[in-house]
């Protein structure tokens, strides 16, 4: 029997590597190693961010943990009531009765809804592949779920190429939501929108969060919009975690180099302050990494350990860091 207390969702040492073959014969030369040791847990009820440049490692993460992807090694612990299960080991029976608890809002909602389907069927689809056969029933359900999201229930027969771009996604996240999850791992909802459209939607999942006591793992790379929705926020270089932290205290006291390098970049809406300095050189290639850490290429307080050894993330404070000099070193206020 599983505590109370325990996490809606623990990752524990999670690894993806996606082979690299070359020769005639196709031969295994090497891995990108896209996920390489990731542990975390979501508490029920709360948003946790996942940030960090492209090609970081987050939309991995959040897929290996629905099974899209399957892991290469690691746990993903999910409860259901007084049951935890590891989603890496469960056979297909159990996979299908997990995923009724775990849903998916994609990024781009013109690629994610089929357009020869209709709002009806497209948010009514896991309703009738999880048994809801009959018609009528299946109706009601939508036109909540569509009021839920804020639209008009009376369009229940239009086409997704009869809507904008955030109410294709106010449809997305109906569908999200047909099953009554309990995770929803939020991949990038807001970033193919427009400003104005992010908002609406930010402030719509925090609504729903409220409402329906969902647990989200946000997967973004705008500061701005997980500083409004996130209560922790995870930071992922390279395929690793180097910084998790409650939001506020990460916003305002960074700890790690690179995340101190994020939030420097990011930039401010005041056209009175100076733009921030982008961090120097290039993402790391998850297919060769550089030895010991590896932000050090770019990092300006590297010293030769970090240059030779991996840094474990441990806890320093209130916070957990993967930085050999995280006590030692004092960033500023960002």
């Amino acid at each position: 029997m599983a505590e109370a207390t325990t996490p809606l969702l623990q990752v524990r040492e999670l690894k993806k590597h996606f082979p690299i073959t070359a020769g005639f014969f196709n031969r295994i030369v090497g891995a990108v190693k896209a996920v390489d040791g990731v542990s975390f847990d979501v508490h029920e009820g709360e948003c946790l961010g996942l940030v960090g440049e492209s090609g970081s490692g987050k939309t991995t993460v959040g897929r290996c943990i629905l099974r899209a992807l399957e892991p290469t090694a690691g746990q993903i612990r999910f409860r259901v009531d007084d049951t935890v299960t590891d989603v890496a080991g469960a056979d297909h029976g159990q996979l299908k009765e997990l995923r009724r608890h775990m849903q998916l809002i994609f990024q781009d909602p013109y690629a994610s809804l089929n357009p020869r389907m209709t709002v009806f069927d497209i948010v009514g689809e896991p309703l009738l592949v999880n048994g809801m056969k009959d018609r009528a029933q299946r109706e009601t359900r939508v036109r909540e779920l569509l009021a839920q999201v804020g639209l008009n229930p009376q369009h229940l027969q239009r086409y997704p190429h009869a809507f904008s771009g955030g109410q294709r996604q106010r449809i997305g996240i109906a569908r999200g939501l047909a099953l009554n999850p309990r995770l929803i791992v939020a991949d990038e909802p807001v970033s193919a929108l427009d400003v104005s459209v992010q908002a609406q939607i930010l402030n719509l999942m925090n609504s729903l969060q409220d409402e329906l006591g969902l647990t989200y793992l946000f997967i973004a790379h705008d500061l701005s919009a997980v500083r409004h929705i996130c209560d922790r926020v995870a930071v992922m270089y390279v395929g690793r975690i180097v910084e998790l932290a409650e939001t506020e205290e990460l916003f305002h006291t960074p700890r790690h180099p690179y995340t101190r390098s994020l939030l420097d970049a990011a930039p401010v809406p005041d056209p009175s302050q100076p733009p921030g300095d982008f961090i120097e050189g290039e993402v790391a290639d998850p297919g060769n990494p550089p030895p010991g850490c590896a932000f050090h290429p770019r990092c300006p307080v590297a010293e030769d350990r970090c240059r030779a050894e991996i840094p474990d993330l441990r806890q320093v404070g209130d916070r957990w860091v993967g930085c050999h000099r995280a006590e030692e070193l004092d960033l500023g206020a960002a």
